[in-house]
């Protein structure tokens, strides 16, 4: 499998007492948004495969998932944790949040269509 996120742990479930600690780490992870938005940027550079297979299909929550991934790379927190720590956030930090999603997403489409650009050029 190369799916980073599935390699990082992003699905597995964890034990209650884990699960509070990650709750309260992902509260305040995604409730700062400098800090947050760098890890988004991270995930587009660090899990290729995960972003191409996630970034393209338009019937998911790409805001969300991009989010969920750089939760996931940054302090090792499963999506469903980071999913609950989001409604923890004032609508503030979420609006923030998001749009440092829309420009990481912006980012990752903007590259993988140069990419794919280049590759068809080397075709013909």
């Amino acid at each position: 499998m190369l799916w980073e996120d599935y390699k990082n742990g992003m699905w597995r479930k964890i034990t209650n007492e884990e699960r509070q600690d990650y709750l309260l780490k992902a509260i305040s992870f995604t409730g700062n948004t400098e800090l947050y938005g760098s890890w988004m940027l991270k995930v587009i550079e660090e899990w290729p495969y995960t972003c191409e297979q996630n970034l393209t299909d338009n019937a998911i929550n790409q805001q969300a998932f991009i989010g969920h991934c750089a939760c996931c790379l940054a302090i090792g927190c499963p999506e469903d944790i980071t999913r609950e720590a989001w409604w923890h956030l004032t609508q503030e930090q979420q609006d923030k949040a998001n749009l440092k999603a829309d420009y990481a997403i912006f980012k990752w489409k903007s590259n993988h269509i140069k990419c794919l650009k280049n590759q068809l050029e080397l075709m013909f």
